[in-house]
């Protein structure tokens, strides 16, 4: 049986997941979004950090967000400001499936996490991810822009935000662009924690 296909992102109170620019990426802003992952036990380790770190709920979700992914998919743009900021051994440990117009043959790194060029379309680099993840699933890693295409084709199953006490001002926004008349959302978790609050939705088509 195929798992869902989901997304699980931070966001800023003002609805912002990433500074505009492609430059600042992985900047204060995002590093001000992301405070909540630092300190937790799971992403130490999945990084090689070290002993230590927090446990608790951030720390459980980051974890099952980890163990439930058996492929993902992203866009270009986030995959050329991770290829220069991730560690040789990628933080994925599974298929990466990327959704591009340049060809490029597989990308193969330490630790399990291949990646893949698929120029396609989305529907066609899902399939391939799909396929990588058998009965677990497939996480739409990003950027907001890759995660609205899918979430506006009616492919997004499931998703979480971890809201962050934080304001953007400007950036990229999540939710721009979306076709708010074909997609309902159905409350399914509410999880604040001392630093974010997690909402989780499942997708459905009106």
């Amino acid at each position: 049986m195929a798992g869902k296909v989901f997304f699980s992102v931070s966001m800023s109170l003002d609805g912002f997941i990433a500074p505009e620019s492609p430059e600042e990426l992985m900047g204060r802003q995002w590093v001000e979004l992301q405070q909540w992952v630092f300190p937790t036990r799971f992403f130490r380790q999945n990084l090689k950090l070290g002993g230590g770190g927090e446990t608790g709920r951030d720390d459980d979700i980051l974890r099952e967000t980890f163990e439930r992914t058996g492929a993902s998919v992203m866009g270009k743009r986030m995959f050329d400001a991770g290829e220069h900021a991730w560690p040789e051994e990628a933080p994925f440990h599974t298929p990466v499936v990327v959704v591009t117009h340049e060809e490029r043959d597989p990308w193969e790194r330490p630790g399990g996490t291949t990646f893949s060029f698929v120029g396609d379309g989305i529907e066609a680099a899902l399939d391939r991810a799909r396929a990588a993840a058998g009965d677990r699933d497939v996480r739409i890693a990003g950027g907001g822009a890759t995660i609205l295409q899918y979430l506006n084709a009616g492919l997004v199953d499931e998703f979480s935000v971890a809201v962050s006490p934080v304001l953007f001002g400007t950036g990229v926004r999540l939710f721009d662009g979306v076709d708010a008349g074909r997609i309902a959302l159905e409350p399914l978790r509410a999880e604040p924690t001392t630093r974010v609050t997690h909402l989780t939705y499942a997708v459905r088509e009106r």
